[in-house]
């Protein structure tokens, strides 16, 4: 009797694993893709929105205005707390592989570059996806567990057009300028540690990133941050969007904003620095 029992345990058993890898690959493997088909359309929709209000003159600039001097407050400090300890860090460490190699002049170039190219682009977003991010899919997340989206469609008021594209555009904006700022003060930081603190001249310094770096390094960080903000906004608006559940919901939606936010930053950071060593030839000196 037990013997026949425990053999019909195992037959359940295996009968339930099969329906159970199949519940999981559907709740987690195609879920993402879902939400990754559901952002990329709303990416395509708010662009359009987008450009046809500012065509037309419609834009929300008031809106815009607000979503930026929010974001800039919020970010601002930060990223300077952020990118003064970045520049101090990568000149240790280029400087040490520098001496090693006897070729501690070209510290300069490689501190600034790799300031400019990486640090500043990826702190600038990151920064972004855990402080201006989180605070978008809340704001959104709250007013869609109260029903304010839906009560917004129901009077003829689109979301996308009042809501979503003044925070994407924003988001752009004081990411660009973000960027800017890191790669100032990165590239400052750097050169003041590398030369009062690791014996370097400020003419080896200077004159090796004067002749490695050229304009299309800071265009390739600008742009790399402008996408970057426009990933962070339509990722942060759609978690918003999609909260369900309460005050939970809202608070699950902000953890899955800034995950899929950074994920998503590293990807596309990877695709466009391959892009861009293959399109823009390395300057040889």
């Amino acid at each position: 009797m037990s013997t026949n029992t425990a053999t019909s345990d195992d037959e359940k058993v295996g009968t339930r694993r099969p329906g159970a890898v199949r519940s999981w690959f559907r709740d987690h493997v195609m879920a993402s893709f879902d939400t990754f088909g559901r952002q990329m359309g709303m990416f395509v929709e708010v662009f359009k929105v987008l450009f046809v209000d500012i065509f037309k003159r419609r834009f929300p600039f008031g809106e815009f205005i607000r979503q930026c001097a929010f974001m800039s407050s919020t970010s601002v400090f930060p990223t300077l707390l952020v990118a003064i300890p970045i520049g101090v860090i990568v000149s240790i460490q280029v400087s040490n592989i520098a001496g090693q190699i006897g070729a501690t002049s070209f510290s300069g170039a490689a501190t600034g570059l790799g300031v400019i190219r990486q640090g500043a682009p990826l702190v600038t977003s990151l920064l972004l996806a855990g402080a201006v991010g989180s605070a978008i899919a809340a704001d959104l997340g709250s007013r869609t567990i109260r029903d304010e989206i839906d009560a917004m469609r129901v009077m003829g008021v689109n979301p996308i057009q009042r809501l979503i594209s003044p925070r994407l555009l924003a988001t752009m904006v004081v990411s660009f300028l973000l960027c800017g700022f890191v790669c100032f003060v990165g590239f400052i930081t750097g050169y003041a540690f590398n030369v009062y603190f690791q014996g370097g001249t400020p003419g080896s310094y200077t004159g090796t990133f004067a002749s490695f770096a050229s304009t299309s390094d800071l265009l390739f960080a600008l742009g790399k941050a402008v996408i970057f903000g426009a990933i962070v906004a339509v990722v942060a608006c759609d978690r918003g969007l999609s909260t369900k559940g309460g005050p939970a919901g809202v608070a699950n939606s902000v953890n899955a904003a800034v995950v899929n936010s950074v994920l998503l930053l590293f990807t596309v950071n990877v695709i466009l620095t391959q892009l861009f060593a293959i399109l823009v030839p390395a300057k040889v000196v």
